[in-house]
């Protein structure tokens, strides 16, 4: 897989970030098992844990995975999270970032691929975070095409175990289903 370009998407997501009222952190998700709160959280630990996934160092504590949890929000966390998802999108711009091998959370990876699983779960919390929030989403069409790339062998009963809690079963679609909705289907979306 050929490097890519993280940032328009983190840009959208931090976008979205900034429009959540703490009166909406208690909404509920596409994502079953995570309120707004939850998602949010999810997602400022996976940009912290993918940016050291990008630059080769660990960040301590990831081997347990990033379970979202809404108490563990701090004071600030918008700011705080915006900067996660900008440092991750320049993580995986600097040299080295896709070569050899990485550790994300507990799983040792060829980096591109950990760009891949990193530049999917932006996308798709992104689209779960605009769905919660009732605003609408905008992901370029290469990303979604990246995302789809990593989804689709991702996407078999096989894998399921390793998909829980973020992404649920596979959710049929049209076969003319755009190619978004595609994706969304296969982490287990109803778009």
């Amino acid at each position: 897989m050929d490097a890519f370009d993280l940032g328009p998407a983190t840009a959208t997501v931090r976008e979205l970030l900034a429009s959540v009222t703490d009166e909406q952190l208690a909404l509920p998700t596409p994502c079953a098992e995570y309120t707004v709160g939850d998602l949010v959280e999810h997602i400022g630990g996976l940009s912290q844990a993918f940016a050291g996934a990008a630059r080769k160092a660990p960040l301590p504590g990831a081997e347990q995975g990033g379970h979202g949890d809404a108490s563990r929000l701090e004071e600030g966390w918008r700011e705080r999270i915006q900067g996660d998802l900008a440092d991750l999108a320049v993580a995986w711009q600097e040299d080295g970032a896709f070569d050899g091998t990485t550790k994300a959370g507990p799983f040792d990876m060829p980096a591109p691929e950990a760009a891949a699983v990193a530049l999917n779960e932006v996308v798709v919390h992104g689209w779960d975070l605009a769905t919660a929030l009732g605003l609408p989403y905008a992901v370029r069409d290469e990303d979604v095409a990246a995302c789809l790339t990593f989804a689709e062998p991702f996407s078999t009963p096989e894998a399921q175990e390793m998909r829980a809690p973020g992404f649920g079963p596979v959710v049929p679609v049209p076969d003319d289903a755009t190619p978004l909705v595609r994706l969304l289907g296969l982490m287990g979306r109803r778009a």
